[in-house]
C-alpha cells in the first residue's frame, strides 16, 4: 500500500461515529434515479468507500445483496455494529480498496460511491468497477456541495473555519503525510476518459431538511481536514472552532432552519452484452 491510500485511509479515523451520527444519508433521489437507468431492482450493489454504511444500508430494501467496501476499520466496525443493530442481513462490509474490489467478476448490477471518489485513483478503479460490473450495469459517483446551504452567516462561518484546518494543514503536515483529492469536477470526464461506458451524464438536484445548530456543526466536524487539524492539535484551529460554533448558534438562534443539502450525481453504463 503506497502512503497516498494510507494517508487517505487513515484521514478517517477516530471519529467514526460522530461522522455516522452527523452526515446525511444516501438520498432516496439516488434509488430512483439509478433503478431507472439500471431499467430493473439491482440484485447485488457493490458500496465503494462505503464508510459507515450510510450510503449501503438504503439499498437493502432494493437489492438481495449489498456489499459495502471499506478500507477504513473504525469505520467499518461502526457499519458493521449498525447492520447487526438494523438486523440487515442481507448487507455485509468488506476490508478492501477501489483497485482491488474484492467481488468476482460481473457480479454487481450497481457500483456506487458516496463521497468517496474523490480520495481513489481514477481510472485503475474505473477498470475493477467495469470488472465487477454486469453489461448493463450502472456506476454512479454521487458528492453533496460543503457547506449545505442555509443561510449567509452560516456559509461564511463553515468556509473560515475550512480554510483554517486546510491552511494550517498545508504548513504544519510534512507533504508525505498529507492525503490526497482529484477533483470532483473531473468526475465525468474521468468516467467518459476511461472508456469503458457506453454512455454518461451529470445529474444535479438538492435534499431539503431542517436542522438545529448542533447538527450543523456536527456535520463541520465530520469534515476530515477539520478533524485532522483537531487530532494534532494544529494552531489556530481550537480557537477558530470555538468561533465557528459561536456564529452557527448566532445564526440558528436555539431553533432549526431549513437547510438544502446540493448533489451531484455523475453516471456510466456499462455496455450491455452483444448478441
Amino acid at each position: 500500500m503506497n502512503d497516498v491510500v494510507r494517508n487517505n485511509i487513515e484521514r478517517f479515523s477516530g471519529f467514526a461515529s460522530l461522522y455516522d451520527t452527523y452526515r446525511p444519508e444516501a438520498p432516496e433521489t439516488v434509488r430512483a434515479l439509478l433503478i431507472a437507468y439500471l431499467g430493473h431492482k439491482p440484485d447485488t450493489v457493490i458500496d465503494l468507500g462505503s464508510g459507515t454504511g450510510l450510503s449501503t444500508f438504503p439499498w437493502r430494501h432494493e437489492a438481495r445483496r449489498v456489499i459495502g467496501v471499506e478500507p477504513n476499520d473504525d469505520m467499518r466496525a461502526q457499519a458493521e455494529r449498525r447492520a447487526k443493530d438494523l438486523g440487515a442481513d442481507n448487507v455485509v462490509f468488506l476490508p478492501g480498496v477501489s483497485t482491488a474490489i474484492p467481488c468476482s467478476d460481473t457480479s454487481a448490477d450497481l457500483v456506487t460511491c458516496s463521497q468517496s471518489f474523490h480520495w481513489m485513483d481514477p481510472q485503475p478503479t474505473l477498470c475493477e468497477v467495469a470488472r465487477v460490473l454486469r453489461p448493463g450495469g450502472v456506476f454512479a459517483v454521487y458528492d453533496c456541495d460543503w457547506p449545505p446551504s442555509c443561510c449567509l452567516e452560516t456559509d461564511v462561518a463553515y468556509d473560515a473555519l475550512l480554510r483554517c484546518a486546510e491552511a494550517s494543514i498545508e504548513r504544519h503536515v510534512p507533504k508525505q503525510d498529507q492525503a490526497r483529492k482529484w477533483p470532483k469536477e473531473q468526475h465525468l470526464d474521468q468516467i467518459r476518459a476511461s472508456g469503458l461506458f457506453s454512455f454518461a451524464k451529470e445529474v444535479v438536484f438538492h435534499v431539503e431538511t431542517h436542522l438545529g445548530a448542533d447538527a450543523f456543526i456536527g456535520i463541520a466536524l465530520s469534515q476530515g481536514q477539520v478533524q485532522t487539524a483537531l487530532r494534532r492539535r494544529l494552531p489556530d484551529i481550537e480557537q477558530e472552532m470555538l468561533v465557528f460554533e459561536t456564529r452557527v448558534r448566532a445564526a440558528f438562534r436555539d431553533g432549526e432552519k431549513p437547510v438544502w443539502f446540493s448533489y451531484r450525481l455523475r453516471l456510466g453504463v456499462k455496455a450491455a452484452a452483444s448478441t
